[in-house]
């Protein structure tokens, strides 16, 4: 798998390494060593005790703000089809033809096409406004949604939702992946991702609760649902504004947040563990050379699989034994979902090690999809949904963080979170066209969709691994520069 990245340099044994002056270090000896890496704990000003109190200092700013931006995110997803359940698709003709199909497609094609613009203006705006405004604004999007009248008029409200979330999920990947040292990132972003699928969790409850508004102000049940999301999603907009915070160089422009000191200190750790804390000036070149890297693409493909590429995993779907007024055993595989994707980002960060959580979870999905449809029994059929759905939520953050951590450069970082997202976004075309009403109960060409769809995986992070390890080994004897610092390794 070539990456041009890399820079080979003379075979001979002897021959001297390239001199990159930026990256010298000089020692009373006078000599250089290119191939240590730093420590990002070796701070000259803060002792480890108050680097983690600055730390989670950030933590707190910044994980949860980005969280909830991103469950609403997730809650705004499923409100279609909690709509259409509470009436909406009987009042607007929805099941009428293709109607409810195109209404779920048309987001997709603006999602896809502005996820890389947005991965600038994030960088150029900078992501308190950039991300307030967008959040606020689908919120307002979606209030309209409960004043239409026709189906038609859900077109047009559906492709600017998906524009403006373009902008959310590869700006905050974006963002999380630019504050935190390789080995703090997994368990941060298992942390973000968790406050996120737990608007998944619970939309259902909500849109039953906002449902049973049916009538106030003469308005159905299901419109209530997009007024009240929405107004949630317009708050959580508004709260954007006044609390996130910039990238480290900036943060201590942030109200409330890190003074210049600390700023500077999360800047010198991040310099230690990568050297890319800092901006270049931007061209469309440099912000496109990454797309000649094929391992982006390897960590892009994987995502698809994982974000949409993802079988009908809710039970309610296969046998109807889940109902909503039962919303406990729903909740059950997004709980487990969480709690794992938190243990795994714990465990893979004090191990620095990211390619076996990708190996255990796509093996508890494929033992989740072969119970859900090759056995009879309710309980063990509810069990499988449970290890598809945790084990193919957990895997999202474990990919996410496994790119951020092999590779550097802030344009690249931008175009690797644009990329992976913009890619996973296709997914759900893919997902709509092999999971088909005609295929019901068992959904038998979707199972074995995923089946393959998790062997892929494996295989994928295989080679990389392997492609890794082999560019590690021969970095360590000064025969290959990783990513254009000579001190830098590939995460395995």
């Amino acid at each position: 798998m070539p990456v041009h990245s890399e820079k080979m340099v003379a075979s001979d044994a002897e021959a001297p390494l390239p001199a990159l002056s930026q990256y010298q270090t000089n020692y009373e000896d006078e000599k250089i060593d290119f191939l240590v890496q730093e420590d990002p704990d070796a701070d000259e000003e803060y002792t480890l005790a108050e680097q983690r109190k600055i730390i989670h200092k950030v933590d707190r700013r910044l994980l949860i703000l980005l969280g909830l931006m991103q469950a609403v995110s997730f809650l705004d997803r499923a409100n279609i089809s909690n709509a259409a359940v509470a009436g909406m698709e009987a009042q607007l003709g929805l099941g009428v033809g293709s109607r409810y199909s195109i209404i779920l497609l048309v987001f997709f094609a603006p999602y896809i096409v502005l996820q890389f613009p947005a991965s600038i203006a994030v960088r150029k705006v900078g992501p308190r406004l950039f991300l307030s405004t967008i959040v606020f604004l689908w919120g307002i999007v979606m209030i309209c949604f409960a004043f239409v009248q026709s189906w038609k008029a859900l077109i047009p409200l559906r492709m600017i939702i998906g524009a403006l979330e373009a902008g959310c999920f590869p700006s905050q990947y974006y963002l999380i992946s630019a504050w935190y040292s390789r080995y703090d990132l997994f368990k941060r972003t298992s942390v973000f991702y968790l406050i996120g699928v737990f608007g998944s969790a619970i939309s259902g409850v909500l849109a039953l609760g906002f449902s049973k508004m049916d009538g106030l102000g003469n308005y159905a049940g299901w419109r209530w649902i997009f007024i009240m999301e929405g107004i949630i999603t317009c708050l959580i907009g508004l709260a954007g504004y006044v609390f996130m915070v910039d990238f480290p160089e900036q943060a201590h422009k942030a109200w409330g947040f890190l003074t210049e000191r600390e700023s500077a200190y999360i800047t010198r750790r991040i310099n230690r563990d990568r050297q890319d804390a800092g901006l270049d000036k931007f061209s469309f070149s440099k912000f496109l050379k990454p797309a000649r890297d094929l391992k982006v693409w390897g960590f892009a493909l994987i995502f698809l699989i994982l974000d949409r590429l993802l079988p009908p995993s809710h039970p309610r779907r296969r046998n109807g034994f889940l109902q909503s007024s039962h919303p406990r055993p729903q909740h059950a595989p997004y709980i487990i979902a969480m709690i794992l994707m938190f243990v795994q980002g714990w465990l893979s960060d004090k191990f620095q090690l990211r390619f076996p959580v990708l190996y255990f979870n796509a093996l508890i999905s494929i033992i989740g999809l072969c119970l859900m449809d090759w056995t009879s029994t309710a309980g063990v059929q509810y069990f499988g949904a449970i290890l598809v759905t945790s084990g193919s939520s957990a895997n999202l953050p474990t990919v996410m963080v496994f790119q951020a951590n092999n590779i550097r450069g802030a344009w690249k970082r931008a175009f690797c979170s644009a990329s992976m997202i913009g890619l996973g976004g296709t997914g759900g075309i893919v997902g709509s066209l092999v999971f088909r009403s005609q295929d019901a109960p068992k959904y038998l060409p979707g199972i074995y969709a995923c089946l393959t769809a998790n062997g892929i995986i494996l295989l994928l992070t295989t080679l990389l691994v392997v492609y890794f390890s082999m560019q590690n080994k021969l970095a360590n004897r000064g025969m290959v520069v990783i990513e254009d610092l000579p001190s830098f390794r590939y995460a395995l």
